[in-house]
């Protein structure tokens, strides 16, 4: 019973936290009031809550996947993994830009992912963690994951400030956003360093192959996937680059690169885990 607890409780109380946060960000942000509407800069108190709340769920994630004395991973861990990189790369970028406009759509979707190891605690064995090759093959895929999830994030932010200045419908939670033109640096920033890290796992996986699984690289429908995913973000970047790409056709390449390299690794393991039963 201690065991279990320890596993569940820092995620349990995460979440918690973030969904707290979050209601608190929405309320002071973005539910609109007879107020004249002004920027509120991010407070002290609240880059600390957001910096507690991340140490909480960094414990609870470590419990998760050492707590047993072998690596364990599972859809649920690594969804909670990405969400907690996103929050602390939002976290980090708040000391430079203003980031708090977009709290209340970011912890939320933390709350969500710290609870599902809680909700769906199968977790597998990896069993090659002990070897180099694999962890750096891991650590560089876990935070392209990560950065592609917060662009597609950030493209949906993007994409509700333009309707809404293409409206002309000047909201609370519109005046609390940064600019769209900040906005849009930021997300071609995260998918460039995404994209650096997502060749650094692939090109890992490829060469370590033979040594990690015992077998030469196979395109199964994973390998497909990223392979695909990699070329979505290789054009996208290409087209800023060559024909100055932005707004809705940028948006539109970032969330197919990102739902394609969801589905291959996320989508597998939950068919896998949740809707098969297997590990």
């Amino acid at each position: 019973m201690p065991g279990i607890l320890l596993h569940l409780l820092p995620n349990i109380l995460a979440a918690v936290l973030y969904a707290l946060l979050g209601l608190h960000f929405w309320r002071t942000r973005w539910k609109e009031s007879d107020k004249p509407l002004a920027a509120q800069p991010m407070q002290d108190w609240e880059r600390a809550a957001i910096g507690g709340t991340l140490l909480i769920h960094g414990f609870g994630l470590y419990a998760g996947l050492f707590g047993t004395g072998t690596m364990q991973f599972s859809f649920s861990l690594a969804l909670s993994l990405m969400l907690w990189l996103a929050v602390f790369i939002y976290w980090l970028e708040s000391f430079r830009s203003r980031m708090d406009g977009l709290q209340p759509m970011v912890l939320p979707l933390a709350a969500a992912c710290a609870a599902l190891p809680a909700v769906f605690p199968n977790a597998h064995a990896l069993t090659h963690a002990g070897t180099w090759g694999f962890r750096l093959h891991f650590i560089a895929a876990m935070l392209a994951y990560s950065l592609f999830t917060l662009s597609a994030l950030h493209a949906v932010f993007m994409g509700y400030t333009e309707r809404k200045l293409h409206q002309r419908a000047l909201t609370k939670s519109l005046a609390s956003l940064p600019p769209l033109l900040t906005m849009e640096a930021l997300l071609f920033r995260m998918i460039g360093v995404g994209f650096l890290l997502l060749t650094a796992a692939l090109v890992s996986g490829s060469f370590f192959s033979e040594e990690l699984f015992g077998k030469a690289l196979t395109f199964d429908h994973k390998t497909l996937f990223a392979f695909i995913s990699w070329g979505i973000f290789a054009a996208l970047l290409t087209g800023r680059h060559v024909r100055g790409w932005r707004g809705r056709t940028a948006l539109r390449w970032t969330m197919a690169g990102f739902t394609v390299l969801l589905l291959a690794y996320i989508g597998s393991r939950f068919v896998l885990e949740v809707l098969l039963g297997r590990a």
